[in-house]
């Protein structure tokens, strides 16, 4: 009889005593470390888009544990009581609430997906004019220039001399090759030469810039070209949402009652 109720006592205490240490990931110097505390963090890990795997959340039960016997070493050394450790802990406070209050304004204030179609439209409309697909050789000296002038119009291969010979090493692994851009992606000189050529042409005389002397060859043109919405729309929200907060930022600071003077931007 005595077994038996030894027996029913010791079940009565596992089932009592199982499910809270379900509810911690250890035991440290007999503080429980909770399992909250690794959901909270493996939460914060697949938001940043790490996908989530027995392996990370290993590292992450590693990464508690560890934190909680530095923490109870802090806090036997009294560093949890100091001015600066008190200061420190006000400013992480106040950060983590204002980052808070700005996230849940953007939650409750969502750009959509029309708003981001009108944005790009506008976008579209004011990218005009022609694009150019040129090559270019670039070198420190106009008679070096001059010489490899000299060379192309007797027949050589621009991409070979612009490989061999381009100090622009960006382009130079690729024969000069500059890819399609507008011409205000260049320096002046650069471009006003540029737009003189016809497809198929070559500059005749160096083109001299801040970064030396350079042959340009012109492959060819086209209308400017402009990505299709759904290729940007992630973008144009994003950029639109944060708009949104900064003016929701500068709202409050202009309703506040303060006698504080800001400084101008």
């Amino acid at each position: 009889m005595k077994k038996f109720v030894l027996a029913a006592t010791v079940a009565a205490i596992g089932a009592v005593t199982l499910p809270a240490m379900a509810q911690n990931i250890a035991i440290v110097n007999g503080k429980p470390v909770p399992k909250a505390r690794a959901d909270v963090l493996i939460s914060q890990i697949t938001k940043a888009g790490q996908p989530r795997s027995p392996e990370m959340e290993s590292k992450v039960k590693d990464e508690v544990v560890l934190r909680e016997i530095f923490l109870q070493e802090a806090e036997k050394r009294g560093l949890n009581k100091t001015d600066d450790y008190k200061n420190q802990m006000e400013l992480a406070r106040q950060s983590l609430l204002i980052r808070e209050l700005f996230s849940d304004y953007a939650k409750k204030n969502p750009v959509s997906e029309a708003d981001a179609k009108v944005e790009y439209e506008k976008f579209k409309a004011q990218a005009t004019g022609t694009e150019f697909h040129a090559r270019h050789i670039l070198v420190e000296k106009e008679e070096d220039a001059k010489a490899l002038i000299k060379q192309l119009n007797g027949g050589a291969k621009f991409e070979d001399i612009a490989t061999k010979n381009s100090k622009d090493t960006g382009s130079a692994q690729n024969g000069g090759d500059l890819g399609w851009s507008a011409p205000d992606a260049y320096v002046p000189e650069f471009s006003a030469a540029m737009a003189k050529l016809k497809a198929g042409e070559m500059t005749q005389e160096p083109v001299k810039s801040q970064f030396g002397f350079h042959i340009i060859k012109l492959e060819e043109t086209r209308q400017a070209q402009f990505p299709a919405f759904d290729d940007v729309k992630g973008q144009i929200i994003q950029r639109m949402q944060q708009q949104k907060v900064a003016e929701f930022q500068e709202e409050l600071r202009t309703k506040a009652k303060t006698d504080y003077k800001f400084s101008a931007n």
